[in-house]
């Protein structure tokens, strides 16, 4: 496959160590390595790096970072060396997160509570977006890119595709809107809803910021499709099609939906079975009150609250198979960057055992039925299965990185800017006050100045 032209804003020329890093990052990508690491001194460039082995490579890239200030320091970044390219932003879009939970020593059920930062859902929906309809993307996620979302073959499958003269009823358009999980409001036209004029249908695309779709149908027929500002409905332009997306990622076909219903009640039966045989009759009761409640939210609305603990159903998978995640949204060439490494990597690997433990709970104690324990992140070892070629980039790289790195490690030493590290000289704790008293006079005698750091 042909590369695809990244457009890279370059200010300034590489220079130092850079020219070489990124050959040689490029030469063993090229020769198939599946692991690298680039050890750049901090104030290296190693972003700039970075950027320069992505446009030159011209595949789709996911940037993992080790928190969400560092993402969006690196998607900033991104964006200004890729104005016209894709550069996306995949984090945790909680701004508030309490987990479900069950504290069996005290008998205390912590009902999950969050607060949904709606702009972030918004570039969530928009990463996915562009992985499906381009190769010039760059996706600076952190640590979220290895938790559970919707399959991608059932998110493809929801896609609403409009082409105007195409022949579609009203009815039809407004019945796929609603089993992609949009609302209809007619006052508050948002993200995720549509509206309804005579044979005029407004669409908020949900990963959308600032455009609406309207559709103008005539006789069964889409006469137009405009793209408009929703805030002032000022016409933006016409197009040929559009393609609505759905506005959730765990949006699911409705015979999908139908057989994960049938799924989850065999599981109940065989739930309530277990806990009545050890003479558990609360936890029974409790878990085919909660199961039956969900059971007819799906049947009646396609969702429920809480519908990611049955994704296992939804998706089709077995007990104990990883559940889909972004990685599984990324093409087969994709290069991936863990940047900083030394923290993203011990990160990774301690996500799943945390999930684990709060939900066995639950499982034990008939708040969730066992599938709910395959909604979780990847485990350490799934995580390496689904890995593409990957650079791992730190000023300190752990053991892990060298390991798998072995000889193709890059050093990044000479800054840009030619400066270089000043000489740090350790002294004894002792006298630390009379050897800071002693060099700021001397540097006072020669009219210079003295910065003191302490704790």
């Amino acid at each position: 496959m042909l590369p695809v032209a990244f457009k890279l804003e370059e200010l300034f020329p590489p220079s130092g160590d850079q020219p070489e890093a990124i050959a040689k990052l490029l030469e063993g990508i090229e020769d198939g390595l599946a692991f690298q690491t680039l050890l750049g001194v901090t104030g290296s460039g190693k972003t700039y790096t970075m950027a320069n082995a992505i446009a030159r490579l011209g595949r789709p890239a996911l940037v993992l970072a080790p928190n969400k200030t560092l993402a969006a320091q690196l998607y900033a970044e991104f964006r200004e060396f890729f104005p016209e390219n894709a550069v996306e932003y995949f984090v945790s879009y909680y701004d508030y997160y309490q987990p479900e939970a069950y504290v069996p020593a005290r008998d205390l059920y912590i009902e999950k509570d969050s607060s949904i930062n709606e702009h972030i859902e918004q570039m969530r929906l928009s990463a996915t977006k562009s992985l499906l309809e381009r190769r010039d993307v760059v996706i600076v996620a952190t640590v979220s890119a290895i938790y559970g979302i919707g399959d991608p073959s059932e998110y493809h499958g929801m896609i609403l595709h409009l082409r105007h003269g195409e022949r579609v009823s009203q009815r039809d358009v407004l019945a796929r809107l609603v089993a992609m999980q949009y609302q209809r409001s007619e006052l508050d036209f948002r993200r995720g809803t549509f509206r309804v004029r005579g044979d005029v249908i407004d669409v908020f695309p949900a990963e959308h910021a600032e455009q609406a779709i309207r559709i103008s149908l005539f006789d069964d027929e889409i006469e137009k499709l405009e793209v408009f500002d929703p805030l002032t409905g000022r016409v933006h332009h016409p197009m040929a099609r559009f393609t609505v997306y759905p506005s959730s990622h765990y949006v699911t076909p409705r015979d999908t939906t139908l057989r994960a219903i049938e799924a989850i009640k065999e599981e109940l039966r065989d739930r309530i079975e277990f806990f009545q045989k050890a003479g558990r009759l609360v936890e029974a009761q409790r878990i085919e009150q909660r199961t039956r409640f969900d059971l007819e939210m799906l049947a009646e609305l396609g969702f429920c609250k809480g519908i990611e603990n049955y994704s296992r159903h939804l998706s089709g998978r077995r007990p104990g198979e990883p559940p889909p995640t972004l990685i599984d949204y990324l093409p087969q060439d994709a290069l991936m960057i863990v940047d900083e490494s030394h923290v993203t990597i011990p990160q990774l690997g301690g996500m799943y055992r945390g999930d684990r433990s709060r939900k066995e709970n639950l499982v034990e104690y008939g708040f969730r039925l066992p599938s709910a324990l395959d909604n979780r992140p990847l485990r350490f070892d799934e995580f390496e299965n689904v890995v593409r070629q990957t650079i791992f980039v730190s000023a300190t790289p752990a053991e892990y990185e060298r390991e798998k790195s072995g000889a193709a490690i890059v050093e990044q030493v000479v800054r840009p800017t030619g400066l270089i590290d000043p000489e740090v000289i350790v002294r004894p704790a002792s006298t630390q006050v009379d050897d800071l008293l002693s060099e700021i006079r001397e540097r006072s005698q020669r009219s210079e100045r003295v910065l003191v750091t302490t704790l």
